[in-house]
């Protein structure tokens, strides 16, 4: 009798040290597995894009005072098209083969205390269109970084009898009014879509159109400029325009155009927007 009630003691006691040790363990295994909102809570997003170092470059202006021209990034009209005066043409070592089109900068006349407006106010300006290299020798020739500005936004920086004034400028975000404009050219068998209006990085790398039925997501090539160009069949079809900026982000705009558009006609989609940041809690 003394023999068994030993041996369920022994029993009893082994079964209890077991339930603890399976009790110690399976929190640890819960903190290895990650409900499905906390991953997606811990997925993070591309970050804004944000103003970059500043350089060194040289300014001149142009006799502009409508701001209305047409120029190497196919802007039609850049003051009906919400640019106004604001806008320069770049060289061609900043124009990248007009994959710049769009960017947007800051710009402070430095270092020529004769010329430069006091307080040093700073210019905000899209880059439109291409100040050509002269065979001749220019102030737009490679390898120099140089700006072509309309002379009342000029003079808002330094005096007119300058002429040309050194600055220092950056790629800062483009703050623009309402979403990406898209403008249909072309006919059924070659389209062409003028993208403008852009926000965050300004300036577009890639484009994919998309349609409601038949086509599936295409990419779209370069033409000139900011225009994209596809011999897909979009007539007929309701079009998502997906572009993409330099700082890598995506900005969807789904079916912008529907199925009865026709060329010539100009959509309204969605604007890439510069997220808040949280504030970090005071401790």
């Amino acid at each position: 009798m003394t023999f068994c009630m030993n041996t369920m003691a022994s029993i009893l006691k082994a079964l209890s040290g077991a339930l603890l040790l399976i009790a110690l363990v399976l929190p640890n295994c819960d903190a290895h597995v990650q409900p499905r909102h906390a991953i997606r809570k811990h997925h993070k997003h591309r970050p804004n894009f944000n103003p970059g170092p500043w350089k060194q470059a040289h300014a001149t202006f142009y006799e502009g005072h409508t701001g209305s021209f047409g120029g190497a990034c196919g802007y039609e009209d850049v003051a009906k098209e919400g640019y106004g005066l604001n806008t320069a043409a770049i060289s061609q070592a900043m124009f990248n083969n007009g994959q710049t089109c769009g960017a947007c900068y800051e710009i402070k006349c430095v270092n020529s205390p004769q010329w430069c407006k006091p307080g040093q106010p700073s210019l905000h300006v899209t880059a439109t269109n291409l100040c050509p290299a002269s065979s001749s020798g220019s102030w737009c020739d490679p390898p120099r970084e140089h700006f072509d500005i309309a002379h009342p936004v000029f003079s808002y920086i330094a005096e007119y009898k300058a002429g040309v004034v050194p600055v220092q400028y950056r790629r800062v975000p483009c703050k623009k009014k309402g979403g990406i404009r898209f403008t249909i050219t072309g006919n059924p068998y070659f389209n062409l879509v003028r993208v403008w209006n852009v926000g965050g990085a300004g300036d577009v790398v890639g484009m994919q159109v998309k349609g409601h039925h038949k086509l599936k997501w295409t990419t779209m090539k370069r033409n000139w400029g900011q225009k994209w160009e596809t011999n897909a069949m979009l007539v007929g079809e309701s079009l998502t325009f997906r572009v993409r900026g330099s700082d890598g982000r995506y900005s969807t705009s789904w079916h912008v155009a529907p199925k009865n558009w026709q060329f010539g006609q100009t959509f309204e989609g969605k604007n890439f927007k510069q997220r808040s940041r949280r504030s970090k809690p005071r401790r």
